[in-house]
């Protein structure tokens, strides 16, 4: 018996020490993000004792919470301005790239099967092309039987990266969509209708006959949506698959980059998906809470140092070893650290 209560009492006693060791910090933003940095929490919990609770509101509101020190890191894929970093007393990294793919519910078209440009697509949402047996897609698409069928366009009712992703696309690509809508979080749209978040955008997508949309592509494959090739810089169809964003991705130079907001659409390369981005964490170089900070900055270390298949596995692509290692190096010169 007293054998069973001294194991026991050690049991006890190593719980209590873990629990004393553990550490929960808090984010919000990015929609486009919140796949990866869910999973990355799940397998880096046991090595780290960091647990995470993130609220995938959009980096809009992610990026406002963060203002507001309600959050322990904002998270958004429209990166700051040098001055509104200063402003704010944040730091801005890299976490990670992805891609945004363009999602349709056309009857008799399989994913993949439909081909798109970036002047169609900005003519569509600007409400210039209507049908989808318009002679501009008809052009694009020998041999696929296209219905007689109005379009449908859904777009991000909230404060969205992806919609700052996308509009970036259309505006370097048409200069009909920049002089008319142009890029931001949030745009005065002139066509489709809006859906709250991801699931908004995908679920009326679904539900509308000839509804488009655009959402991130990790969302894309894990919830099996119907998606388009599109015509790429180098002027190729190309399907949106992990092996093309990191074609996209490979072509970035990151040197010239302010604060890492780096511009990933429209790369050249054969083989690029044309509508890449990175996502980005905004980490307070004032924190409330040192510890909550420095928990941070351990999370995303072991994300560096130890995520990157679980990155793939999801279709993100990987931070080159380069870039992690300026935010490395950010990190510790903001923070005075070498721990952190």
């Amino acid at each position: 018996m007293k054998v069973s209560r001294a194991l026991l009492a050690a049991t006890l006693l190593a719980g209590f020490s873990a629990a004393a060791h553990a550490q929960q910090i808090t984010g919000a933003g990015s929609t486009f993000a919140a796949p990866i940095y869910g999973k990355w929490a799940e397998a880096s919990q046991a090595k780290t004792g960091v647990t995470l609770n993130y609220q995938a509101i959009g980096s809009g509101a992610g990026q406002n919470q963060v203002f507001n020190r309600t959050v322990d890191f904002g998270a958004t894929d429209a990166p700051l301005k040098g001055a509104d970093l200063a402003a704010h007393k944040l730091l801005q990294f890299p976490t990670v790239m992805g891609a945004v793919d363009i999602i349709v519910n056309v009857p008799g078209i399989k994913a993949d099967q439909l081909k798109l440009t970036g002047p169609v697509l900005a003519q569509i949402y600007l409400g210039n092309i209507t049908s989808w047996s318009d002679a501009a897609i008809a052009k694009l698409n020998p041999g696929v039987k296209l219905p007689n069928l109005p379009i449908a366009p859904v777009y991000r009712a909230d404060a969205s990266g992806t919609t700052f992703v996308f509009t970036s696309y259309l505006s370097k690509i048409s200069s009909d969509w920049k002089d008319k809508v142009g890029a931001a979080k949030s745009v005065r749209w002139l066509n489709g209708a809006g859906a709250r978040g991801s699931d908004g955008v995908s679920g009326t997508v679904r539900n509308v006959r000839g509804g488009v949309g655009y959402v991130e592509s990790s969302y894309a494959t894990q919830n099996h949506l119907i998606t388009v090739e599109m015509q790429n810089h180098d002027g190729k169809f190309v399907r949106p698959t992990l092996a093309n964003f990191g074609a996209a991705a490979a072509n970035a130079d990151w040197s010239k980059a302010d604060n890492f907001a780096i511009d990933l659409n429209d790369q050249p390369g054969a083989n690029s998906w044309p509508i890449v981005t990175a996502t980005f964490v905004l980490l307070p170089t004032d924190p409330t809470d040192a510890a909550r900070s420095a928990a941070v900055v351990k999370y995303f270390g072991w994300a560096f140092d130890e995520g990157d298949d679980v990155a793939r596995k999801l279709e993100y692509v990987p931070l080159p070893k380069a870039v992690k290692d300026s935010v490395h190096a950010a990190w510790k010169a903001t923070f005075k650290t070498a721990g952190q």
